[in-house]
């Protein structure tokens, strides 16, 4: 597959979105739109190093594929990192970016021909919003789809209201919000307990996992151990 090549992207919109975490409203001047499948990523190159290949840091569009030529990402700071102090503290609405993408294969396969279970931590939610808008606006045919999203807190769940209006939307679309650190009325502890529970009868599923590498490596391992097969696992590592 040959690689997209880099553009200008302005920002249009920042939006704070959580303590520690910021909507970016991206547009490319260049094209009328931006074609891309729900679950891809793109690479935008940072002025934060002389080697190219350390500029680069790669988020996964958050928006959906809507005829325009603007995406969103959802970005969470990492005050260790390089890349995410400089987007927080130095990049403005009218900032220019560069950026090259669509890319990636964390992507769904139409027909939808098994149940989808969804797992994710943090801003890994980004590519499984994609994917939702995208089933419902196009009337997509699925079976049951499953949201599992692990966070600390309710205040870190991002796009919660509008997760629980797409529960209302998607008919078999189930949102499963889980609280690690505080207690409420819906799941507590941590993903992984959520799915074992849900495939307790080893139901037919495609697993697409997003987040952080110990929560994906930890998922693999049990998903596997409960007599899935690899190829049903799909996976993307943030950090």
């Amino acid at each position: 597959m040959a690689l997209e090549p880099w553009r200008i992207g302005k920002v249009i919109k920042i939006e704070q979105q959580t303590e520690t975490t910021r909507r970016f409203f991206i547009e490319v001047p260049e094209l009328e739109k931006v074609d891309f499948k729900p679950g891809q990523f793109v690479t935008l190159d940072l002025p934060i190093h002389e080697k190219p290949n350390k500029r680069w840091r790669s988020y996964s569009i958050a928006s959906w594929p809507d005829g325009t030529n603007v995406f969103e990402l959802s970005i969470v700071l990492d005050n260790n990192g390089t890349g995410t102090p400089y987007l927080f503290n130095e990049v403005k609405v009218g900032s220019e970016i560069s950026l090259r993408g669509p890319q990636g294969v964390f992507t769904f396969k139409e027909p939808i021909e098994q149940d989808i279970i969804l797992i994710c931590t943090g801003t890994g939610i980004a590519p499984f919003r994609s994917m939702l808008h995208h089933i419902k606006n196009h009337n997509i045919p699925h079976k049951n789809i499953y949201l599992i999203f692990g966070c600390r807190t309710k205040s870190n769940l991002l796009y919660y209201d509008e997760m629980v209006q797409l529960q209302k939307d998607i008919q078999g679309f189930h949102y499963l919000p889980t609280l690690s650190r505080e207690q409420w009325d819906g799941h507590t502890g941590y993903v992984h307990a959520v799915y074992e529970l849900l495939c307790i009868d080893k139901k037919a599923a495609t697993f697409f996992l997003c987040g952080w590498k110990g929560m994906i490596d930890e998922a693999r391992a049990r998903i596997t151990e409960m007599g899935y097969d690899k190829k049903f696992i799909h996976f993307e590592i943030y950090g």
